[in-house]
């Protein structure tokens, strides 16, 4: 089977390079534009199912998307962003400088440390493999299977599916939408591509 998973579109919180994580920031006027891209890259492709994280900014991506096809959208809170607590709606610059003891640490990310009212990347991972059992099982052996999601559960998936640590996974930065594309054959997941795009344009 096929796993086509797109990260959303922009929106206002990225641009100012805010965490977001359950916050549920909407695409701006951008991430539309964006999200109409990849429905544009996308438009040949067969898609036997479709989930998405519950957010706006992921769910209007998907739909945008999906288009005209005769493919129903399950929303799925598992597909969520890493809950980043406390460090919702500050940048990095501001995280460390309201917390002095953390940039003493030397924590450069959450792989490094786990916000108050946050989750732990391990806790990510779980609900991460919930959720592409759920959709694999939908889309068949031999189907493909659509789902919009965050840089969050796509760093996960990586952990997940192809064994990387979490420093090795969480190392990659996933483009706004951009299309990462993971393969199985014989119960093994590959990689088959990472971080495609309609346009050229930097992480955020």
């Amino acid at each position: 089977m096929e796993l086509i998973c797109v990260r959303h579109g922009r929106t206002a919180w990225n641009a100012d390079k805010k965490f977001q994580g359950h916050t549920d920031v909407p695409l701006d006027d951008e991430g539309r534009a964006q999200a109409a891209e990849l429905a544009a890259l996308l438009a040949d492709e067969r898609i036997d199912a479709a989930a998405s994280s519950d957010l706006a900014r992921a769910a209007e991506t998907a739909r945008i998307v999906l288009g005209s096809r005769a493919v129903s959208l399950r929303l799925d809170a598992d597909w969520r962003e890493m809950q980043f607590g406390e460090w919702e709606g500050l940048t990095w610059g501001q995280i460390v400088a309201a917390d002095p003891q953390l940039s003493a640490t030397g924590a450069t990310s959450v792989k490094d440390y786990v916000p108050g009212g946050g989750e732990s990347f391990a806790e990510l991972c779980a609900r991460v493999r919930r959720a592409v059992e759920r959709v694999a099982e939908e889309a068949g052996e031999n189907g493909v299977a659509l789902v919009a999601t965050h840089a969050g559960p796509l760093h996960a998936l990586l952990s997940v599916l192809l064994g990387d640590d979490a420093r090795e996974a969480l190392h990659v930065r996933f483009l706004v939408a951009s299309v990462t594309r993971f393969r199985r054959a014989n119960g093994v997941w590959t990689l088959a591509r990472l971080n495609q795009t309609a346009a050229a344009r930097s992480p955020r």
